[in-house]
């Protein structure tokens, strides 16, 4: 997969540039898609949007930020925005594609449904199914039934393709439902948009603050909600996302360090190299040569 180009390309759905708002769910047949690009997608981005992958029979190797892995079906592949990725699929490979708007978490859904977006892509993860799993038919009958639905007119909006996603999502994040838990619907909502905002906003390096006031909160009662939702400091959601955009741009970007810093929002260089060994143990540069060297 190539190297050198000064950024990864960002879209909708793979090969589509539009800007308008998506739909709040979207599904189709990898092989629809991957066919058409001889069954290899390049590394690319998706920004605000969410992807379940269902390899139901066949085998794709993955690039995921940084990491390289093959996969077998039955497997399911979990994609949070914002995550480089890329695919190489064996010819005739049998699965779908499901993407979601960031938005389908709370302005979407009856109470729980955030919970379920931020369990099941808490982070990019691959879920591996051995022959015999009881859960490879339900999950392949839901994502069929959601995509048989999504076929018919209007089908999109449909309340069926809705609460089917929702029920796929529950299973995804290996809960069944809200109950029992503590926090209320009300916060995993709000918690929903600071994540929102963090992701439109972490390259402009808004203070703890800037972030509070848009959500109508204070910083204190902005970090209580970040502990009670991930038990971590507000300001460390925005620290990670950060730390995860400068892996992304050293390991798929040959510029030097000096200039992604900027871009990344940083004036001082030598600032930035202290904020990403203090995350990562390692330099820029030596993080760099580690990942790349790595097989």
């Amino acid at each position: 997969m190539p190297r050198g180009v000064e950024t990864l390309p960002r879209f909708a759905l793979y090969g589509e540039t539009s800007t308008a708002e998506p739909e709040a769910l979207h599904i189709e047949e990898v092989q629809s898609r991957s066919r058409l690009y001889r069954w290899e997608i390049q590394p690319h981005l998706h920004q605000g949007l969410h992807q379940a992958l269902w390899l139901y029979k066949g085998e794709a190797e993955t690039l995921i930020d940084e990491v390289r892995e093959s996969v077998v079906g039955p497997a399911v592949i979990l994609l949070p925005p914002g995550v480089a990725h890329g695919f190489r699929f064996a010819p005739e490979t049998d699965g779908l594609v499901l993407t979601l708007s960031a938005r389908f978490a709370f302005e979407r859904g009856p109470e729980g449904a955030g919970e379920a977006v931020r369990r099941a892509f808490a982070s990019p993860s691959i879920l591996r199914l051995l022959e015999g799993d009881s859960r490879i038919r339900g999950l392949n009958t839901l994502f069929r039934e959601l995509s048989l639905e999504f076929a018919t007119p209007g089908g999109a909006r449909s309340a069926v393709a809705l609460n089917l996603a929702r029920a796929l999502l529950w299973r995804l994040a290996g809960a069944g439902g809200a109950a029992g838990d503590a926090r209320t619907p009300a916060a995993q909502a709000l918690y929903s948009r600071y994540l929102m905002l963090v992701e439109r906003h972490f390259l402009e390096h808004w203070p703890l603050t800037r972030y509070a006031e848009a959500l109508g909160l204070s910083t204190q009662r902005l970090n209580r909600l970040a502990r009670t939702e991930v038990g971590a400091p507000a300001l460390e959601i925005v620290h990670e996302r950060l730390t995860r955009e400068a892996c992304r741009r050293l390991f798929y970007i040959a510029a030097p360090a000096e200039k992604l810093a900027l871009e990344l929002g940083f004036d001082d260089p030598a600032y930035f190299s202290r904020f990403f060994k203090r995350r990562t143990g390692l330099s820029p540069r030596r993080w760099r040569q580690a990942h790349r060297a790595a097989p």
